[in-house]
């Protein structure tokens, strides 16, 4: 089974995303605290990461590069996500997500995307 790491601040749409991808047939790890994502990466060790550009006092498009750069996690693809900032936008900085995709989003873009990172 894949294993998919959600990262956002918001509550309801990590709840709503694990439902998705639990019905979709993949194991979710949640994470709305995205100053410890480096530890819940090493211990989970997720496919693919899920991540938000706008995530309170940390910017997702930070944790990508840092991802990105580094060594241990340059493998792992990122889905990249938003409902303020459009993919021009997210290209434009120095991270390099695998995908993008807007909020809101439909749940078969989502598994569609997500199915095409991971295999």
């Amino acid at each position: 089974m894949k294993k998919i790491l959600v990262v956002d601040d918001d509550d309801d749409v990590l709840d709503t995303i694990a439902v998705i991808l639990e019905i979709g047939g993949y194991d979710v790890e949640p994470l709305n605290d995205a100053e410890i994502v480096f530890e819940r990466i090493a211990e989970f060790e997720p496919d693919l990461i899920l991540l938000d550009v706008v995530l309170g006092k940390i910017d997702g498009r930070i944790i990508c590069s840092q991802l990105k750069s580094h060594e241990d996690t340059t493998h792992i693809p990122i889905l990249m996500m938003s409902g303020l900032y459009d993919l021009r936008e997210i290209q434009d900085m120095e991270c390099a997500p695998n995908d993008f995709m807007a909020k809101p989003f439909k749940m078969d873009v989502l598994l569609s995307k997500i199915e095409k990172l991971v295999n």
